[in-house]
């Protein structure tokens, strides 16, 4: 099992609405991308410093199933919103 997990800091702009459209889109993915087996998705409520707003926990079936899920074309509409909402992201992937 691969595990992929990916955080964001948001822009302060629309915020809390970007973080929940972000979550809705993210969580949909499931059911559209084979080899996807399970997402979460919290939306942070510490607000600290140095914590992120919005963290993503996902598992695939196979590095494989990781690649498809990067190119995907319901993932990559996902990525190009994140990426006007976001300012910061951080990544880590994993074999569990």
């Amino acid at each position: 099992m691969i595990v992929h997990i990916v955080m964001f800091k948001f822009k302060d702009e629309n915020k809390v609405a970007n973080l929940a459209k972000t979550k809705t889109m993210l969580e949909a993915l499931v059911a559209k991308i084979e080899g996807l087996e399970s997402m979460e998705v919290g939306i942070d409520f510490n607000q600290s410093e140095r914590a992120f707003d919005l963290s993503l926990y996902s598992t695939f079936t196979t590095k494989e199933a990781l690649s498809v899920y990067a190119t995907h074309p319901a993932h990559l509409e996902v990525v190009a919103f994140i990426k006007e909402v976001t300012q910061e992201a951080k990544v880590v992937d994993y074999i569990k």
